[in-house]
């Protein structure tokens, strides 16, 4: 069940809050949307919903378009949450899954099952208000997951948890890939979507300005990172040749250089010079793709 968006533009009057978004966004696996706030993230995700039409191109999901009638096979969690804070989380949640046509002794089976495993099984009787924001996260995440949808959409999961919290709901999101559910998530954290996404999309003013795999991203960047721990100043490679970025650490420094070439010309610089207590060639971050493709610091 391939999702696949094609030739996408949102217009809201004269604003255009996505630009020309084409992708093809793969069965089983995690994808990530990475931009800054307003990069048009959330209203790509609200027209693969259907909740926003297009003002033009095409989504489909194994061929066909997303409403009413796939409902039951997809899960939102929005980023702005949205429970009835009066009600139980019981009734809750089992509401919401008989909306999505599954029977309530399922849905309680489910439930209780997300419960243990998010160790708050004595929330199911307490009223949502009654919860903290991280318990309630937890709680928006289960009406999200509860009736086993084979397409999720995750808008900022991780925002606003601890990081215990965290790797809970990483840990449980990973575990849904792996049964074959295919996910797209937005994350603020080029971390989270570095760990755990195979393709990812960095939107910059609605248009995208990177997509494809992770590992074919960071190859065709062709920069490097090096990082070096010395017990002497190193400070002059700022300006050895092929050093595009220096910055200094506590231990030394971090090098942005242009290939491996100039970690061996570095290397040979330094024999001799004192004790190198680190020397480590690493592949660039995300970050340093979005700073340049972008122009800005992402965080």
């Amino acid at each position: 069940m391939v999702l696949k968006l094609e030739h996408v533009t949102k217009r809201f009057g004269d604003f255009t809050a996505v630009n020309d978004l084409s992708l093809t966004i793969p069965e089983k696996e995690m994808f990530g949307f990475l931009g800054a706030n307003g990069a048009g993230k959330t209203t790509t995700f609200r027209m693969i919903l259907g909740l926003l039409s297009q003002s033009e191109g095409n989504i489909t999901w194994n061929g066909g378009g997303i409403d009413y009638s796939t409902s039951p096979q997809i899960g939102y969690l929005p980023e702005e949450r949205g429970l009835y804070p009066k009600l139980k989380v019981v009734d809750q949640l089992v509401y919401l899954a008989r909306l999505r046509k599954m029977d309530k002794k399922s849905a309680l089976k489910e439930l209780d099952y997300w419960l243990e495993r998010f160790r708050v099984p004595e929330y199911k009787n307490k009223k949502v208000e009654e919860l903290s924001k991280g318990n309630q996260q937890k709680i928006q995440f289960i009406a999200a997951v509860i009736h086993k949808p084979s397409l999720l959409i995750l808008d900022e999961p991780f925002s606003g948890l601890d990081p215990i919290n965290v790797e809970m709901l990483k840990e449980a999101v990973v575990d849904l890939k792996n049964s074959g559910t295919s996910i797209v998530f937005s994350s603020h954290r080029m971390e989270h979507v570095e760990e755990l996404c195979e393709h990812l999309c960095i939107l910059h003013k609605g248009k995208p300005v990177v997509d494809g795999s992770l590992k074919d991203i960071k190859r065709s960047f062709g920069k490097k990172n090096l990082i070096i721990h010395s017990d002497f100043d190193i400070h002059f490679l700022t300006n050895f040749p092929g050093v595009t970025k220096a910055t200094k650490t506590a231990e030394g420094m971090q090098l942005q250089i242009e290939g491996e070439y100039v970690a061996e010309k570095i290397q040979k610089e330094l024999a001799g010079k004192g004790f190198i207590r680190k020397f480590v060639l690493d592949e660039p971050s995300l970050n340093d793709i979005f700073i340049e493709k972008v122009g800005v610091d992402y965080e």
